[in-house]
């Protein structure tokens, strides 16, 4: 008789999504864009975050039903599936599809945050993936956020795995924070350091 093997540890998420995730407050609604298997959709989930996974691939999501609104489409060759939704955090992840990009950006509601991180110019120098249609030309994200308010970007080289990427966490500034003369407080330290990569 074989013993049974140990469940796989979930991958952890992202070093960037753990490290802006106090900027999305507990029951928020959070759209994962291309979750795959949803490492960020339990990440949120957890954080008691009512989160929308949003992926082509049936077999990848189908264990996420129970704690995710699962929306199955191919975001490259349709339209967007979620026209009239705002969400409180759009998170992409390891994605690129560009004509998406503004689609993102708006669908963010007032005060709403958006996390994205992915491949950028100069990693087909060392790894997949290396077409330049997948790959963050400099500052692109930025470009992509105009009109959001920039907490964080970055746009560099990491390693273990060795990989370039470039970065952002964005905000959708509301029209009246909290009051008249009220400024918004981003924290860039939110005294959690992050694990993993």
């Amino acid at each position: 008789m074989s013993a049974t093997p140990p469940l796989q540890a979930a991958p952890a998420p992202s070093a960037w999504v753990q490290r802006w995730s106090h900027l999305i407050a507990p029951g928020a609604s959070v759209l994962d864009v291309a979750c795959g298997s949803g490492r960020h959709v339990r990440w949120f989930a957890g954080r008691g975050c009512h989160v929308t996974a949003l992926d082509r691939d049936a077999a990848a999501t189908e264990a996420l039903h129970p704690i995710a609104d699962v929306v199955l489409a191919d975001i490259e060759a349709g339209p967007w599936s979620l026209p009239d939704r705002r969400f409180d955090a759009v998170v992409v992840t390891n994605y690129l599809w560009r004509p998406l990009l503004p689609t993102l950006c708006e669908a963010l509601a007032e005060g709403g945050v958006l996390i994205y991180e992915t491949f950028a110019h100069g990693q087909q120098g060392v790894g997949r993936p290396s077409n330049p249609e997948f790959l963050l030309r400099p500052g692109e994200l930025l470009d992509a956020a105009r009109g959001l308010r920039i907490v964080a970007f970055e746009d560099g080289f990491l390693g273990s795995p060795a990989r370039f990427v470039q970065r952002i966490a964005a905000v959708r500034a509301a029209a009246d924070p909290g009051g008249p003369g009220e400024i918004p407080r981003y924290l860039l330290d939110a005294g959690h350091p992050p694990q993993g990569e």
